[in-house]
């Protein structure tokens, strides 16, 4: 057990149950065994998650809903210019939501990458990822190593204790032979080259703090053996299977998804879990799976209350299933989206979520009993009645329906705040340029 030494002398009762209790705590974080390091890290990530914590989530819901509204206003122009224009990513820019607007038309995105760091909206809106560290260029696309990472690998840049914002040398290929465990205060940016993490194992952000993950393909990921893998130069540690998801954020705050193109995954697309919270994620494109995205992994954790998410701008396209996502306990807005397809629901949850559903775009299939948009799980009619899930300015459209419930949003805020987001007739604008982007340098991606 690397980096556990004794204080003082114990009993070897007190040992086994210090030891047998650590193991349980751990047993659920692909942890293999108690480790100080990874405790350590545990107890940081808690504390930046109470400091993340937005008391009043329906003022970050509020000033997420004006910034679409001034988007919108600003692009109007802009589309009449591309009237006549029918390829995607034809004519002029044609960044048609707040959080493209910030820096897509910009010829300089280049050479001036970081300015991406101001661009984030919602509940992950302070993440900044590797903002003020060194630019980092992955020139090598193999994981050969877990345990002692070549420089120049992706595997390699995301243990680093310092700053990274992460590029990448040519377009690539990555096959991960193991979980890769980001550290915190890295950007892991694939513009400029088509990058695809794909045919390995998962992307983890474990008790971690301030990533950005940005315009990447993600898919094909299976469960991974496990054993010994570095996390940080000094440390390396013991782990478990890893879940086969595209992305697992596990007791980690400050989180912004962006433009990924993710697909058929062995678990979830994206897993977001263990008290989380300060997390936003958009603009991304999903495709080809069952489980799509988990919010709290157990109705046994209450401190998952704790969880504030923002999923905005996404397609929830072709071959999809259900959890879109599945939330427990927290507050998850869910605005401007676009579901195009689902087999079994949309969104679901058990244990009291509040989910808010703005302006979002529902597609029901033609199956008639697959038009309810949401699931309420593990609770009877009488208790998930008194829940807040309120639809405000959706467009359900082929016969889908919209289960609200009754219950009142608790939190003090004034009515006059309550900014509407745009309707869900814009949502296919919203979302036109969701997942990864073809950027090129020295013109508007």
């Amino acid at each position: 057990m690397e980096g556990f030494q004794w204080n003082r002398p114990v009993s070897l009762v007190l040992y086994v149950v210090f030891f047998f209790l650590s193991s349980a705590a751990v047993s659920k974080a692909n942890i293999a065994e108690y480790d100080e390091h990874w405790e350590q890290r545990r107890m940081q990530a808690r504390a930046a998650a109470e400091t993340t914590y937005h008391p009043d989530p329906v003022e970050v819901t509020n000033s997420f809903n004006r910034a679409v509204h001034r988007a919108m206003k600003e692009e109007s122009s802009a589309r009449r210019q591309m009237l006549g224009k029918h390829h995607r990513f034809g004519g002029p820019c044609m960044a048609t939501n707040p959080i493209d607007r910030c820096w897509r038309c910009r010829k300089d995105w280049a050479t001036d990458r970081m300015r991406l760091a101001q661009c984030a909206q919602g509940f992950g809106r302070n993440t900044t990822g590797g903002l003020g560290g060194k630019i980092y260029i992955v020139t090598d696309g193999s994981d050969d190593d877990v345990l002692e990472p070549r420089p120049g690998t992706l595997r390699w840049g995301v243990i680093q204790n310092e700053p990274l914002w992460i590029i990448f040398a040519r377009s690539m290929m990555i096959e991960l032979k193991e979980e890769l465990l980001v550290g915190s205060d890295k950007t892991i940016d694939g513009r400029g080259a088509q990058v695809r993490i794909a045919d390995g194992c998962q992307v983890t952000v474990q008790y971690a703090h301030n990533v950005i993950i940005h315009n990447i393909h993600v898919n094909d990921l299976i469960v991974g053996k496990g054993g010994r893998i570095r996390d940080s130069p000094q440390h390396a540690g013991f782990r478990t299977q890893s879940d086969g998801d595209g992305v697992s954020v596990f007791g980690s705050t400050k989180v912004w998804l962006d433009h990924l193109s993710l697909a058929n995954c062995q678990d979830g697309l994206v897993d977001v879990i263990a008290e989380s919270t300060g997390v936003t994620i958009s603009n991304c494109h999903l495709t080809n799976h069952n489980d799509v995205m988990l919010f709290g992994s157990s109705d046994s954790n209450p401190k998952d209350e704790i969880m504030q998410i923002t999923v905005a701008f996404n397609h929830f396209g072709r071959g999809l299933v259900q959890r879109m996502p599945r939330c427990r306990w927290g507050f998850f807005h869910v605005v401007n989206n676009d579901y195009t397809h689902w087999l079994m629901y949309a969104i679901g949850g058990s244990k009291n979520p509040t989910i808010i559903s703005h302006g979002n775009r529902y597609i029901a299939p033609p199956n008639l009993a697959a038009k309810q948009i949401t699931k309420q799980l593990g609770a009877s009619e009488a208790e998930w009645r008194n829940w807040v899930w309120h639809s405000q300015e959706d467009l359900l459209m082929n016969g889908a329906v919209f289960t609200d419930t009754g219950g009142a949003n608790q939190r003090k805020f004034d009515q006059k705040d309550l900014i509407k987001p745009k309707a869900g007739s814009y949502v296919t604008r919203l979302t036109r340029f969701a997942g990864s982007m073809p950027c090129r340098p020295g013109k508007p991606c």
